[in-house]
């Protein structure tokens, strides 16, 4: 994978956080953790609008290598 992708295999809602914790090689759940920790410091909408935008603007991996917009 060269590219920041949703995924398809550790989803949850829209598969953003799994998306940015296999590119990066991490674990999913402790990125979601981390998002949700940080978007609770915040106030929690910022993180939830910033999840919505992410879940716009990348595109979800397909199956058989092909990207999806």
């Amino acid at each position: 994978m060269n590219g920041l992708q949703r995924s398809t295999q550790h989803h949850m809602i829209a598969g953003v956080m799994g998306g940015i914790a296999e590119r990066f090689g991490w674990n999913a759940n402790l990125v979601r953790l981390v998002f949700i920790a940080i978007s609770l410091a915040s106030a929690a909408f910022p993180g939830i609008l910033v999840y919505i935008v992410l879940w716009i603007l990348i595109p979800k991996q397909q199956p058989n290598g092909w990207v999806s917009r």
